[in-house]
């Protein structure tokens, strides 16, 4: 029979909580690797959303005064096409002082409703 009592090594116990911490790292990355990417998501729509309501912005400015585009009311444009964003605009006219503003809102569903939205004053 061969001695044991000098041989150097690790019990199974030892192993057994090299693994659980192993696991317990691994799992704390994975969690975190989840929030990212869903972080990333959201941050790419809002960027969408930004672009939308950018471009829609300066395409209301852009127009005449009196363009029929630029009527007082609210005009909704609906779900915008291969896209989860609905897009509408608000003008409220200050007929006193010829100004126009002009409020556009991007709303979209991911995981909860959001929104954004962009204004500017228009003179006559």
């Amino acid at each position: 029979m061969m001695d044991l009592l000098g041989k150097k090594g690790f019990t199974l116990t030892e192993v057994l909580v090299g693994l659980i911490i192993l696991s317990v790292g691994v799992l704390t990355i994975t969690t975190l690797h989840i929030a990212s990417t869903k972080s990333g998501y959201f941050s790419n729509n809002i960027a969408q959303a930004t672009i939308l309501a950018q471009d829609k912005l300066e395409y209301l400015k852009n127009l005449s005064y009196n363009d029929s585009d630029l009527s007082s009311g609210q005009h909704n444009e609906g779900i915008l096409s291969g896209a989860i964003f609905s897009r509408q605009y608000t003008v409220a006219e200050d007929a006193g002082n010829s100004l126009k503003t002009i409020t556009v809102i991007i709303e979209w569903a991911d995981q909860g409703n959001h929104s954004i939205s962009f204004s500017t004053i228009r003179a006559k």
